[in-house]
């Protein structure tokens, strides 16, 4: 089996584009979307729209139960922006949505940890910032899912895989929509991927076990940039354009 695998595409529908071009040329069986879908600064409804129509495997990420459940009036800029586009048909698609997800038996699919949409599973928050995690770490966070053979992660938006004692792969196949951005909790910390590539990886059944390649797509990230202007988000904007916070 062959999989492509995308997460946090965040509303960036021109990422969203041109990363799927870029899966129609690698004749992948199956695409994963593993949430953060349509929060943003950018085309919360156009991106909502497509995702609907392509029908992919999803799960639910942190943004998706924030807009489900957070009381408007205390939601953040991203989910307000989203929130305000969103017909019926999208609530009720997204409120569809599984927190987990099996894929072809021995592949787990997640936004965050298999029980916590908001846990880094590949990497840890100190006082001092962001590091990746141990093994331990991860084990610990995945308690008996350690055992599947392939795990799909997202929500820090940054490529990274682990090869665990169990054999187990885990793979975070960054983000299609957004490369960078900071947050306080629970320590202030940035994610960078460094570049305003969209990525997304590949993921190869091989030989009984899973191999993963990392993909890094361009885009008219500019044209991304100013979408993110016009809607009063210069952060995004420069995230967008640079791969930095």
């Amino acid at each position: 089996m062959r999989l492509a695998v995308i997460s946090d595409v965040h509303g960036n529908l021109l990422a969203l584009e041109a990363v799927l071009a870029d899966i129609a040329a690698q004749a992948v069986d199956v695409t994963v979307n593993l949430g953060d879908l349509i929060s943003g600064g950018l085309r919360p409804r156009e991106t909502a729209d497509l995702l609907m129509e392509l029908d992919l495997p999803t799960v639910r990420g942190n943004h998706e139960r924030q807009l489900l459940h957070t009381p408007v009036d205390r939601m953040s800029r991203s989910d307000r922006l989203a929130h305000e586009a969103m017909s019926p048909e999208h609530r009720a698609w997204l409120e569809a949505l599984p927190s987990t997800l099996e894929v072809d038996g021995d592949v787990l699919a997640f936004h965050g940890s298999p029980i916590d949409d908001l846990t880094y599973l590949l990497e840890t928050v100190e006082p001092g910032g962001a590091r990746p995690a141990t093994v331990q770490e991860v084990l610990d966070r995945l308690g008996p899912h350690a055992e599947r053979r392939l795990l799909l992660c997202g929500h820090s938006h940054l490529q990274r895989s682990v090869v665990l004692p169990t054999g187990a792969l885990v793979v975070n196949p960054g983000s299609v929509g957004w490369p960078a951005y900071d947050d306080d909790a629970p320590h202030p910390h940035v994610m960078e991927a460094g570049t305003p590539h969209a990525r997304y990886a590949l993921l190869q059944d091989s030989a009984d076990r899973w191999e993963v390649t990392f993909r890094a797509v361009e885009y008219d990230w500019e044209q991304a940039g100013r979408i993110a202007e016009a809607n009063d988000r210069p952060d995004i904007a420069r995230a967008l354009r640079t791969g930095r916070t």
